[in-house]
């Protein structure tokens, strides 16, 4: 299954979506609109899978914020593997309502 150019999974009980290598200004809009779908079509437990991504800026976290509030509205869950842009999203303070994991794998396994 798809959402453009990202792909959307399963592991277990849970969706998984592929995040690019970069998000920023110039795809942001793209990475909203295709979590708000994948929130749409997902279980309870959406994975935002961003191992790949070693970018992200304003734009991409205002993307994962807009999905996050989509998610508390419809009472799902989501969850995050970004080891590489890890200490942005901690230090905007999205860790603190988001649970951040360091492996798709560990993400997939508390539910």
């Amino acid at each position: 299954m798809s959402s453009g150019n990202y792909e959307i999974g399963a592991l277990g009980p849970c969706a998984v979506i592929t995040m690019p290598g970069e998000i920023d200004v110039t795809n942001s809009d793209q990475t909203g609109q295709a979590l708000l779908a994948a929130l749409e079509q997902a279980p309870d437990v959406l994975i935002i899978d961003m191992s790949e991504t070693t970018f992200c800026d304003s734009a991409g976290v205002q993307a994962i914020v807009a999905a996050r509030r989509q998610a508390a509205a419809t009472g799902k869950q989501l969850r995050l593997v970004a080891p590489a842009v890890e200490r942005i999203l901690t230090l905007v303070g999205l860790a603190d309502v988001i649970a951040l994991y360091p492996t798709l794998e560990a993400a997939s396994r508390n539910t």
